[in-house]
């Protein structure tokens, strides 16, 4: 491997971890009693030229865990209907079995040692993911545990806007709210935004690298 293919591949651009985007729909605002709805998550890619761009999405519907609560708020936002016989949705744990599956191979795949959240608002989509781990007990989560990106910050630094609509318009990315509020829609657009932010900064970094050296 070249010195400029190392010094643009994706572990050493964020210290070893891949950033992934999340969305997460829920049932409300508490991630420990209300449901988990819909999630999706967009691994990042690197190219030799040190663009970021999103790869491939993975979502998934979510059933209702036992005993969860949901509000008729919260779903007259996102226009999911829970309990519709035609929802393909899948208990939590298998949910998430699939999407760490595919977040550890990409990983993997970018020599990276463990994945990042990243997310509007960021605290949110972890909070809930997080709480999902603990109610599934599952092992190996492929995410740092309370580090995240958060395009709500960066947007508002970038943009003046931490609108998710807003600042996806002020970037002049195409935004349609008849898809809004849904998880697969919401993560690639949120990666879109991340993306466009980061590669704003790519001679900041590069420029950075060859200080270090010096």
């Amino acid at each position: 491997m070249t010195e400029e293919k190392k010094t643009s591949s994706m572990a050493s651009r964020f210290r070893g971890f891949l950033p992934v985007v999340v969305d997460v729909e829920t049932g409300g605002f508490n991630c420990q009693t209300d449901a988990l709805l819909e999630i999706a998550a967009v691994p990042l890619k690197l190219d030799d030229e040190g663009i970021l761009s999103p790869g491939e999405s993975v979502r998934y519907h979510v059933a209702p865990f036992e005993g969860s609560n949901i509000e008729q708020a919260a779903l007259e936002i996102t226009g999911i209907d829970p309990h519709h016989p035609l929802r393909p949705a899948l208990d939590e744990k298998d949910a998430l079995t699939r999407i760490f599956r595919e977040i550890r191979r990409e990983v993997k795949e970018a020599g990276c040692t463990r994945a990042i959240l990243v997310g509007h608002n960021a605290s949110f989509d972890l909070s809930f993911l997080n709480a999902a781990v603990s109610r599934t007990q599952l092992k190996r989560n492929p995410f740092h545990p309370f580090s995240t990106f958060d395009t709500a910050t960066l947007g508002g630094v970038a943009f003046g806007q931490t609108v998710l609509a807003r600042a996806i318009d002020a970037a002049g990315i195409e935004w349609d709210s008849k898809q809004a509020h849904s998880a697969a829609y919401d993560a690639e657009r949120t990666a879109d935004l991340f993306c466009l932010i980061v590669n704003q900064f790519r001679d900041i970094y590069r420029k950075s690298l060859d200080t270090a050296k010096d």
